[in-house]
Order: C-alpha cells, then sequence, then structure tokens
C-alpha cells in the first residue's frame, strides 16, 4: 500500500500535548512520516493540521499562515504561567471595568504589537528552554518580539462572581502568545489577568469545523476512507502564487535545473517562492526566482 500522503486536520482534545498527537495518529496511521503545523499547549484544544509523508516538506510554509484563537480572559487574577494550570500570584479582591472599556483595549491591540515570551514557553535562551528554567525556579530577560494581531473582537463578558471573564476571538501572526495577550490587555485595563481557556479556531486557512477527531481518523482508516479527508500539499500551499511550465521544460526542472523565466507563465515579477504546474495541472514542486532572473527549484515534488 502506498504511504499517505496529504494534510490531515485533527481536532486536538484538552490534555495532549501536539507531540502526543503525533505519536498517536502514528500508531493509527502505521506511518512515521508525521509532522505537525503548530505546537498547541495540553491544555490547549483545536485545530492542528498534520502533514502526512511527503507532505512534511511543506510544514514550514503552513507554520508561517496565521491562526485564529478564541480565548477567555478573568481580569483580576494572575498566574507563573500566565494560564490557570499555574500557581497564582496576584489577586485583587474586586474589578471594576466596563464592556465599554474592555472593548476600547481590544481594539488598541489591533496591528503589530510587541510581546515578551512568558517563562513557560518552548522558546530557548543559551540553548535551554524557557519552561525548562522556569520548572527550576529560575527567571531570566526574554527579548520582546514583534507579532501581528490583524483581527481582535469580543464575544462576550460574563461577571464570575467579583472577577469578569472576557471571551475574544483574535485572528493573529505566527509565534503570538494568546496567554501573554491576556496578560498585557489586564495590564491595560489597570488589573491582573489570566487566561482561562483557548481554542484553536482556525489553522493554515482550516476552520475547525473541517477538523477530524482521533477518534473519527481511526473510524475512516478502519473504512478505508480517510483519503477522501486529506487536503493535497498544494492546497494547503495555496497563498503562494501559482505557475505554470512549458511542456519543453517540464522535465528540466523536475530535474532541479534552472530555467529561463521566459518558459513560465504567468510571468514571475517577483522574488519569494511560488508553486510550479505543468499543463495538466499537475503539481510539480516550490520554486523561486532567484536574483539572477533564473527561476530555481526550492523543493520538487512530482516524480522525473
Amino acid at each position: 500500500m502506498s504511504e499517505l500522503t496529504g494534510v490531515l486536520a485533527v481536532y486536538k482534545p484538552a490534555g495532549f500535548t501536539s507531540h502526543d498527537v503525533v505519536a498517536k495518529a502514528r500508531r493509527i496511521l502505521g506511518m512515521k512520516r508525521i509532522g505537525h503545523t503548530g505546537t498547541l499547549d495540553p491544555q490547549v484544544t483545536g485545530v492542528l493540521p498534520l502533514c502526512l509523508g511527503r507532505a512534511t516538506r511543506v510544514v514550514e510554509y503552513i507554520q508561517e499562515l496565521p491562526k485564529e484563537y478564541v480565548a477567555t480572559l478573568r481580569l483580576g487574577l494572575a498566574s507563573d504561567t500566565e494560564d490557570l494550570t499555574g500557581t497564582i500570584t496576584e489577586s485583587v479582591e474586586e474589578v471594576q471595568v466596563t464592556e465599554a472599556e474592555v472593548l476600547a483595549v481590544l481594539e488598541s491591540f489591533q496591528g503589530v504589537i510587541s510581546q515578551v515570551p512568558p517563562m513557560y514557553s518552548a522558546v530557548k535562551v543559551d540553548g535551554k528552554r524557557l519552561y525548562e528554567l522556569a520548572r527550576e525556579g529560575k527567571t531570566v530577560e526574554r527579548k520582546s518580539r514583534e507579532v501581528e494581531i490583524y483581527e481582535i473582537d469580543m464575544q462576550t463578558m460574563v461577571w464570575n462572581g467579583n472577577y469578569p471573564d472576557i471571551t475574544f476571538r483574535v485572528l493573529c501572526s505566527k509565534g503570538t502568545y494568546i496567554r501573554t495577550l491576556c496578560v498585557d490587555i489586564g495590564r491595560k485595563l489597570g488589573v491582573p489577568g489570566v487566561m482561562v481557556k483557548l481554542e484553536r479556531t482556525m489553522s493554515a486557512g482550516i476552520p475547525a469545523t473541517h477538523c477530524l477527531t482521533l477518534e473519527q481518523i481511526a473510524e475512516h482508516k478502519e473504512a478505508g476512507t480517510l483519503e477522501e479527508h486529506l487536503i493535497a500539499a498544494d492546497e494547503a500551499i495555496s497563498h503562494l502564487p501559482r505557475h505554470t511550465v512549458a511542456e519543453e521544460k517540464k522535465k528540466a526542472a523536475l530535474q532541479g535545473q534552472r530555467l529561463s523565466i521566459r518558459f513560465v507563465a504567468p510571468e514571475v515579477k517577483n522574488s519569494g517562492d511560488f508553486r510550479l504546474y505543468d499543463l495538466q495541472g499537475e503539481f510539480l514542486g516550490i520554486y523561486a526566482l532567484e536574483a539572477t532572473g533564473a527561476i530555481a527549484p526550492v523543493k520538487v515534488f512530482a516524480q522525473a
């Protein structure tokens, strides 16, 4: 039987790490070549696209795409992990904030913002992951990084005793820490903040409604219908421009040779990676325009 190839959208349950999901999928599918496209913390649920077989070669392209989350933030509490899995480090007796104030602060985060990665994160400092240092009781200086919030809007504001729980949707760039965003929203409102709940509702353009649970994956594998649910590797990177190579240069393209741009249509005008197809619509691979004006292969998918 040929190896499965494509992107499988999994709905990650709470209590699993992203690596747990990959390991479970390997057992269900009986294959080793599986890679995930963006780590989710164990308590976080939602969309986790898995790249199977040769599609593992597009992981880096999928990871760069925006992600959407629905988060719940509780004002009035803070923890060492920035979510409720940690130890409460600060609390106030009562929070006084209006819905209008919350809406205004949420809106102020839209655009390019600066974040300091939380201590409980996988970022490496001097070769050691921050969460490893945090577990040793250490706090180290972290460099801030720029991320982008494309959209942010409040869904509900519900009072939980003296503390309001604010649920909001956010569409953001790769590398955005939603836990830290919750803390920063609270800080801007003048109170401690902690993330209560998080669901990734979209990744790589795939909404949660298009995902399969691990149980459903096992059922489809058993029934022989899983391939119907795979997204083709080239479809998963449809944000890259699409170009077609002339028939007489198809073989050269598949052999990794550089080509003149005159053999590719429409004309490639910008640098950066693009998808290349033959005249019959077969996906050949990912190519790029070099400074010399030639087309060079980045990753070849089809066989010569």
